[in-house]
């Protein structure tokens, strides 16, 4: 009996030198393959709505409802496999290349596929590099006009036992090498399809450290990270977030690729020498969509003039992109500073700690960041970060008193405001802190102002729509959301849980469901996201599903308590987390 034909968007993937790999460490190889297919390629799939067809020992084919869906899923697993090779020697790292075709299949009883269809989504994975995703004509003709893609045009290619020669196009992801078949690299970004950056774009690059010292790193990062903050400011470009520019950190990365991945028409980057007392930055803003460099220059000064050469390097760019500042632009611009140099040192320190969101790391910022307080009582963004590292010590139980923590990063947010009502940072911290006291009108408002001073804060818009979501204002919060991940295209997989719990409180459960399987993908040992997936799954009555993901909760946090978030989650109107317990009801988890 023939199966039924049909029209079918495939994919074939496999792993590069998986012979070699499996010959070194067969063991090691295939744990690390199962690892990689539960945590990462399975639940990738699910969330794209495709099927695994067959199984080989280092593949797979997989049929999707659409070359969208085929193509979204194979730049979620390429991208999320560049973030887990890196730091792995390049003769231990798992790479896959992958093909997609849209065409005839014939379905047999058993599920299985056969045809051309399937055979040309296999041949193109053949002649994949590694982490790159080839495309047939076919397929390409599907995503050109709806995904944000660069691609390389390979051309006619013919390919091997297929009659007919096909026209190839190359996908790319993060640093993944040119495709065999041509000789420039294109790059696909991970940024969502949301409203284009404009043409006054900017990425700033951490500034290399060429002091010799590898203690000095955190000198260059927060020279780095104050360039950001003071061009964040102005509202007539649009500056890509801390978060992502430095994803390339260490990186020998091409500025055009740099432009492409970011959303980007400039670049700016940058080397730090400091020796003694004195201190070397040079600085070169560079049109990525050509390589050509607008603005070039070396600063050689002393030490005490390193907040003149930051405010020189700003309007530097300011000059060579023609922008026409405002007065208000202008205001924004002059922040306080601290004359203590000591205090300045430990201010980055601190702040480089901080971000990086551990206990123990929270816990030296917030020594850095009182001994630059102790030297400069006036410091404002001192008191802004301390306030943070008591705030993020009370939001995560890091602290043995969090009513001590949570009036100290209140007294600290106060201050800093007090000391400079034009440091956004004051304004975001003192804006966390009234939310998690539920005083949501004047966070609210102390976030919108977070945003009228730097525009291009992706931390404002995020807080703001956390605030907005708290308050029970969703709808608004989701366009905060979009906003931040615009500007922060490398964006910390937090960001999907909060996308979440505005579609979740809007009733879109399967909307919310989606955002949190992509978050799982990112982050599996997330105990809060799957908490709020298996409400979901409640919500659309698939109740096995959700049970699996109660169990994992416990699995991943035997001490998960439902009363303390209830308890520790802002909500204006606490009917809002009813609704979560609602969904556990339903599948009878609670």
């Amino acid at each position: 009996m023939t199966g039924n034909r049909k029209l079918a968007a495939i994919l074939a993937a496999d792993v590069v030198g998986y012979s070699r790999l499996a010959s070194a460490d067969e063991d090691r190889t295939l744990a690390r393959l199962r690892a990689l297919r539960s945590d990462l390629i399975d639940p990738t799939i699910a969330v794209h709505n495709g099927r695994v067809i067959k199984r080989t020992g280092d593949g797979a084919l997989v049929e999707f409802r659409s070359v969208v869906d085929a193509v979204r899923c194979a730049i979620e697993v390429q991208n999320a496999m560049v973030e887990r090779n890196a730091g792995v020697p390049p003769g231990r790292r798992i790479e896959f290349r992958i093909g997609i075709h849209l065409g005839d299949v014939v379905e047999e009883s058993d599920g299985d596929l056969m045809g051309d269809g399937v055979n040309i989504a296999s041949r193109l994975e053949g002649i994949a590099a590694p982490g790159a995703i080839c495309l047939s004509e076919d397929a390409y003709r599907q995503v050109k006009a709806r995904l944000d893609l660069s691609v390389s045009d390979l051309g006619s290619t013919q390919l091997k036992n297929i009659a007919d020669p096909i026209r190839v196009y190359s996908l790319q992801v993060g640093a993944a090498a040119p495709a065999k078949a041509t000789t420039t690299s294109e790059f696909v970004t991970s940024r969502p399809v949301t409203a284009l950056p404009p043409k006054l774009s900017i990425a700033v690059l951490p500034f290399a450290n060429m002091s010799g010292d590898a203690e000095q790193e955190y000198f260059a990062d927060g020279i780095s990270e104050d360039t950001i903050t003071a061009l964040s400011k102005l509202s007539q470009l649009f500056v890509i977030a801390r978060n992502s520019s430095f994803t390339f950190k260490g990186k020998n990365v091409n500025v055009q690729e740099v432009g492409r991945n970011l959303g980007v028409r400039y670049v700016l980057e940058g080397s730090v020498r400091k020796s003694g007392n004195r201190v070397r930055i040079t600085a070169q803003l560079i049109d990525a969509t050509t390589g050509g460099h607008l603005w070039a220059e070396r600063f050689d000064r002393d030490l005490t003039d390193i907040f003149a050469v930051q405010d020189d390097v700003t309007q530097h760019i300011v000059g060579a992109l023609a922008l026409n500042l405002t007065e208000v632009d202008q205001q924004r611009l002059v922040t306080e500073q601290t004359d203590n140099l000591e205090a300045y040192d430990c201010f980055l320190r601190g702040r480089e700690q901080l971000w990086r969101y551990t206990r123990e790391q929270n816990n030296q910022a917030r020594e850095l960041l009182q001994r630059a307080i102790e030297l400069d009582p006036k410091f404002a963004s001192a008191h802004a970060f301390l306030a943070l590292a008591h705030g993020l010590d009370y939001i995560n139980r890091w602290s043995t008193s969090l009513s001590m923590s949570v009036e100290q990063a209140e007294e600290f947010a106060t201050r800093a405001v007090a000391l400079d009502d034009r440091n956004p940072y004051a304004h975001w911290a003192l804006g966390i802190i009234n939310l998690h006291l539920r005083r949501h009108d004047m966070a609210i408002r102390e976030a919108e102002r977070t945003i009228s001073l730097a525009p291009n804060l992706a931390e404002g818009h995020e807080s703001l729509g956390n605030t907005l979501h708290y308050s029970g204002r969703s709808e608004e919060a989701l366009a905060c959301f979009d906003r931040a991940m615009a500007l922060n295209p490398y964006y910390p997989d937090m960001f999907l849980h909060f996308q979440a719990q505005a579609m979740f409180q809007l009733g879109r459960y399967e909307d919310a469901a989606a955002s949190l399987k992509r978050r799982l993908v990112r982050n599996p040992g997330t105990d809060v996201s799957r908490v709020l997936l298996a409400a979901s799954y409640g919500h659309l009555g698939r109740f096995d599903e959700a049970r699996v993901q109660w169990q994992e909760v416990f699995r991943i946090n035997p001490d998960y308590s439902l009363e303390y978030r209830r308890k520790v989650l802002p909500y204006k109107n606490p009917s809002d987390f009813e609704l979560v317990m609602d969904g556990l009801r339903k599948a009878g988890l609670v």
